[in-house]
């Protein structure tokens, strides 16, 4: 069963050997309503493009997996009702069941690796939730079996930071700080832990990345960047936030993959939509980012 579908541009990239970035969707399904979720897509998809490479955005439309979204699959994702937050796990039944949905930073992965793109551009990773060690995101375990470079804000702020970054190290995933020796805590540029090796160049990445596989470690590489200093919060303001986000999803019960949307969304809301800037801000510069390593690498 012909499970994979690509995009012109992208079947035009693989055939020509363009640099390709890859960007998940979940952000589109799940993470803002629509019309800003297209925009979204469409803005990021254009950092890729003047970096120099070629965006792929990667979704599961009608049981077919899409490498590339035409503007009737994104017109889809963005508008439709019921669909589904496509993880590692997920995949089978949406396949089998013909469903749709968006892929998540794990579930994004997992296509990566059969499909031969290196270089991937999300907001923040999945970790180990904050007062639940046993609630482990499967982008983690994901991250340790995909040899892509990872380029991302750090893990959400909602998380426990310190066990996702304990958590990486025993996986062999190295942390790169982007032009830092922090590792960043989404919303915010610092976080008080340090990063396990910094680049100040894409190609500086790239020369990391070509190393750490010709070792014959097949994880991923996890490139760090501060969210812009215009847009980022104070780590304290985010904190308090967090907090009481958090007593609430407890109070109410939510829990699973319901949890991470609502701790975005009330944080949100609690900082008055200054946190939904900053994400929407990371997210394109992480985009510029991501372009710019995929050309240094040479995808």
């Amino acid at each position: 069963m012909q499970t994979f579908s690509y995009s012109k541009e992208v079947s035009r990239a693989k055939r020509d050997q363009k640099p390709i970035v890859a960007l998940e969707t979940t952000v589109i399904t799940h993470g803002l309503p629509y019309p800003a979720n297209i925009k979204l897509a469409r803005d990021m998809e254009k950092q890729v493009r003047d970096g120099g490479a070629v965006p792929a955005t990667v979704g599961v439309v009608d049981g077919k997996i899409c490498l590339g979204l035409e503007a009737e699959q994104l017109g889809a994702l963005a508008q439709g009702e019921g669909l589904l937050k496509i993880s590692r796990r997920d995949f089978s039944g949406a396949l089998a069941k013909n469903q749709s949905g968006g892929t998540t930073v794990a579930g994004t992965l997992t296509v990566l690796a059969q499909a031969g793109i290196r270089i991937f551009a999300t907001g923040g990773i999945g970790g180990v939730h904050r007062g639940a060690p046993f609630d482990i995101s499967a982008d983690l375990p994901t991250l340790g079996l995909s040899p892509a470079v990872v380029v991302c804000a750090g893990a959400k702020a909602i998380l426990d930071l310190p066990a996702t970054l304990e958590y990486l190290e025993t996986i062999s995933v190295p942390v790169v700080g982007y032009q830092t020796d922090e590792f960043p805590a989404f919303y915010s540029c610092t976080s008080g832990f340090q990063v396990s090796v910094r680049a100040d160049s894409a190609a500086e990445v790239a020369e990391i990345a070509r190393a750490h596989w010709d070792m014959g470690i097949q994880t991923a590489i996890l490139v760090v960047v501060p969210p812009p200093a215009q847009d980022a919060l104070p780590q304290k303001a985010v904190d308090k936030a967090i907090t009481q986000a958090l007593e609430e999803a407890q109070i109410q019960n939510i829990r699973g993959q319901q949890v991470t949307p609502f701790l975005l969304n009330r944080v949100s809301e609690l900082t008055k939509k200054a946190s939904l800037k900053a994400n929407l801000s990371l997210l394109l510069n992480n985009a510029r980012v991501a372009a710019k390593v995929a050309v240094a690498f040479g995808n």
